[in-house]
């Protein structure tokens, strides 16, 4: 594994870095909290104008192209801004999906879109009370007149209220992987969207589904069924989702480690307290090694090599840091740091909630055992 970036890349680091100081500084970031739109418009459309929506989207439909790779030096600089975008819902787990489970017209007909930024895909997956498992999705699709009736709840889906269409998980026969993927427009009649709020203040919403009725032409052809294709796209989800703990990690070190610069007790900065400059010592440490599993993991997605037991490990071990990372943090300003007026909470609670999220930690220690034991998981 070659850990040296190259010129493209820091390029690459660099545009994304630029571009989050200028469309989400952290009075952004706070201004956007609990919004119902909940991301910088005018950052959206740089980032299609500069190729970073499509990074991962083949070139035939419009996109870049790009690797595993690339998208973590993405995330990385996401997470240390705290920058709130559609991008991983969209750009990441709707196209991989589409990639995967779509024909060729329903590649052509939503990548390009999704590419460049005028198309907004949310994925309305989880269930209220159901797992991660593909048991855990129980809304059915029935046949009805050449089409399908959707009809149930679903949770969690971000940035929904924005989208041109939601990537609704439905199960179309009884068998566990009996799973479709339908294209729903949030408008259609039957559909209601209700805004949840959640412990990192992203934009999430409900989706009520009531006799929602489809074409047959709105649910993706997968050769492989649609759970196979959701699968692959959460497993590299799972990597950038490390790459973006990670990022944000860091720059709660950084904050930290500056203030435990200037802020004095006793007469002396805090870092001179060999408690506290050991807490900060192992978090550096476990910020590193996480930093280099998420990349081992981009790295072997890159090359075509199995991540099945890589992309969990790196979620599991990258969001664990996170947060225990950022819990120190915060304790290193003490009760000052889980005021509203400092930034190191909103690492913290950010940190929780992608710990929770798109996977948790008992989810992704099934996989990791399913990987480790060569056992059938999902």
């Amino acid at each position: 594994m070659d850990l040296d970036f190259t010129e493209e890349q820091q390029m690459l680091r660099e545009t994304v870095r630029r571009l989050c100081e200028e469309h989400a500084p952290i009075e952004a970031v706070r201004r956007l909290e609990d919004d119902p739109t909940g991301y910088p418009v005018e950052m959206w459309k740089q980032m299609g104008e500069l190729g970073i929506l499509g990074l991962l989207i083949s070139e035939s439909c419009g996109g870049s192209g790009m690797s595993a790779i690339e998208g973590a030096v993405v995330y990385e600089e996401l997470g240390r801004a705290l920058a709130p975008t559609p991008h991983f819902t969209s750009c990441v787990l709707s196209a991989t999906a589409i990639a995967e489970a779509g024909s060729e017209e329903q590649k052509q007909q939503w990548l390009p879109g999704i590419a460049s930024g005028e198309s907004i895909l949310a994925p309305a997956w989880l269930e209220p009370g159901n797992s991660f498992r593909p048991e855990g999705v129980q809304m059915r699709a029935e046949p009805d007149n050449g089409g399908f009736v959707l009809s149930g709840s679903k949770l969690h889906a971000h940035f929904a209220s924005s989208a041109a269409a939601l990537l609704v998980l439905a199960r179309t026969g009884n068998a566990a992987e009996d799973i479709g993927l339908f294209m729903v427009d949030p408008t259609a009649p039957g559909v209601q969207l209700s805004q949840q709020l959640s412990l990192g203040s992203d934009t999430q919403y409900r989706v009520e589904f009531s006799d929602v009725r489809v074409p047959a032409s709105a649910r993706l052809e997968a050769p492989g069924g649609g759970w196979t294709a959701w699968q692959s796209a959460m497993m590299r989800g799972a990597i950038l989702c490390g790459a973006q703990a990670m990022g944000g990690a860091q720059r709660a070190m950084e904050i930290t480690v500056e203030y435990a610069k200037v802020r004095e007790q006793f007469g002396k900065p805090l870092g001179a307290f060999q408690a506290l400059s050991h807490y900060l010592a192992d978090g550096q440490t476990h910020v590193d090694g996480g930093n280099t599993l998420v990349y081992e993991a981009a790295w072997a997605d890159s090359r075509g090599l199995p991540i099945d037991r890589l992309a969990p490990m790196a979620k599991l071990f990258a969001c664990q840091t996170y947060r225990d990372v950022t819990a120190m943090c915060v304790q290193v300003h003490g009760g000052m740091g889980f005021t509203v007026e400092y930034d190191i909470q909103l690492f913290f609670r950010r940190a929780k909630q992608l710990q929770l999220t798109w996977w948790d930690s008992r989810h992704l220690e099934e996989l990791v055992a399913a990987a480790v034991l060569d056992r059938e998981a999902s």
